[in-house]
């Protein structure tokens, strides 16, 4: 999963553009925990702005930057916690927020993790070759950004129906932005065109997030450890950590919900939860068709997700996510939550959530109701990221729907919210997990050139998925060593 061998030839060629740009690169440890970062870092990033495209920011891939836009430390995780006023359920659902990592989303950190493996290797040269970023946004922004910083050559590639802020965004900071066909769930498009890149070029290479194990890696050992922190704040009664039922997230790339392998790994009782749109139903019912729950990926199952771990499939209308984007940005929303009594501190916060983060809200809500569970139990999810990169999604709303009034805010708390049921769910038996890892070899080994020797090691071999963190220790150790070639270290 994992090749480390060193080409010392092209690692030259990157320890020189390391050097030439200033770049030393942090480990996955202090991405884990930054304070262990040095101070003279800390220091320089108390002059750098969140988004800047200074180097040092590679130092923020961490759930725990100080919550501004520029300068700021670090601090604890950030998070939301939903009450039940909020939410209609007894539960407390704890939301990590993305919109502190640079680029405004944790993709910048998946992209990381692809990329640094190879880089400190040698395995790709950022002299001579050109990184290609496919995804349905965020992580092909977060790979544009960690490129800028190295000074290489970028492709971005997304479909051309996702959000006018990404593609403005990275007008200013890619190399090239490729826009394919369709939106959120034209996957295969994406596909279509690296492979007839890599065909066309040998200067290129495809870091394709969603069979990467870098990005799997680096949300098991960095964002895994996040829920882990964020949840032990929020623990009381007898049972303590006991309480933790669930992690519910969307399965995008394959890549986030890896941190609820962590989760489940260290409490085996937490059960996984794996949201898709409704729209889109391949989970639940090998299902295809087009959404507007941007940044999830559909129309197949991730060769890097784990689904014999996986304990349910939960569907969202994606018009139910869309309402309550409007809910919690539209002042008609803010006013109508402010009046059944939620705090205006929690009010101001909702813009935190982007509509992925919006529809593993409601998918967490639907699981507390389907175990019915109790005021002292906690269910974890995640906001990629906010509002940011949605409010033209706003104002297009605004012109196909109207205005959104105090009516229209009252019915989305109600019926979105409130009123959300158990419907679209599915518990996972062997069988049905089975079903769906088998949908992988259509993509994977008829399309992408994966073999069905390894498709039978995801689901028969119980080391396969365990041994992926042995890798984090070798790349570490790489890292360290890249740095002190570049003379840079601290």
């Amino acid at each position: 999963m994992f090749d480390l061998k060193i080409n010392e030839q092209c690692l030259e060629h990157a320890v020189q553009r390391a050097r030439e740009k200033g770049v030393i690169i942090p480990t996955f440890a202090q991405m884990r925990n930054p304070e262990t970062i040095p101070d003279s870092i800390k220091e320089r990033l108390s002059h750098t702005g969140l988004w800047d495209l200074d180097p040092v920011n590679l130092f923020r891939i961490t759930w725990k930057n100080s919550p501004v836009d520029s300068g700021g430390g670090f601090g604890g995780v950030n998070h939301l916690v939903l009450p039940p006023e909020l939410t209609g359920v007894k539960a407390r659902i704890i939301v990590l927020t993305g919109k502190w990592f640079p680029t405004g989303a944790h993709k910048v950190g998946a992209a990381f993790g692809c990329l640094v493996p190879r880089l400190v290797t040698g395995q790709f040269d950022p002299i001579t070759q050109k990184a290609v970023w496919p995804s349905t946004g965020n992580y092909c922004r977060g790979g544009a950004y960690d490129s800028a910083l190295l000074g290489c050559s970028s492709i971005a590639v997304l479909p051309e129906g996702m959000s006018r802020e990404r593609f403005e965004w990275l007008d200013k900071v890619a190399g090239e932005v490729i826009k394919t066909p369709g939106s959120e769930s034209c996957i295969r498009e994406l596909f279509d065109t690296c492979r007839n890149l890599r065909q066309s070029s040998d200067d290129v290479v495809i870091f394709n997030q969603f069979e990467e194990f870098g990005n799997y890696l680096w949300h098991y050992s960095v964002t895994g450890p996040a829920i882990e922190e964020a949840v032990q704040a929020h623990l009381d009664g007898p049972r303590g950590i006991r309480h933790l039922r669930g992690v519910v997230m969307a399965t995008g790339s394959g890549g986030t919900i890896a941190s609820a392998d962590y989760i489940k790994f260290n409490y085996p009782w937490v059960r996984i939860a794996a949201v898709e749109a409704l729209q889109c139903p391949t989970l639940l019912v090998n299902g295809f068709g087009d959404h507007r729950i941007e940044g999830i990926g559909d129309r197949h199952i991730p060769w890097i997700h784990n689904v014999k771990n996986t304990d349910m499939a939960i569907a969202v209308d994606d018009m139910a996510a869309m309402s309550c984007l409007r809910l919690f940005n539209e002042e008609p929303g803010r006013n109508c939550l402010a009046e059944r009594g939620l705090d205006a501190a929690l009010v101001d916060s909702l813009n935190l959530l982007g509509i992925s983060g919006c529809a593993n809200v409601l998918a967490a809500i639907k699981f507390a109701r389907y175990y019915e569970l109790g005021e002292q139990d906690l269910v974890v999810t995640v906001a990629t990221d906010s509002v940011d990169l949605y409010r033209s999604r706003l104002e297009e709303m605004n012109e196909q729907y109207g205005s959104f009034s105090s009516l229209d805010a009252a019915v989305t708390l109600e019926h979105h919210i409130l009123g959300q049921n158990t419907a679209d769910m599915l518990e996972l038996t062997v069988p049905s997990r089975k079903r769906i890892h088998n949908l992988k070899y259509f993509t994977w080994v008829e399309q992408q050139g994966k073999t069905a020797d390894e498709l039978l090691c995801q689901w028969y071999d119980e080391r396969y998925w365990e041994s992926i963190p042995d890798a984090l220790e070798q790349i570490d150790s790489l890292i360290v060593q890249f740095n002190r070639r570049t003379g840079l270290s601290v």
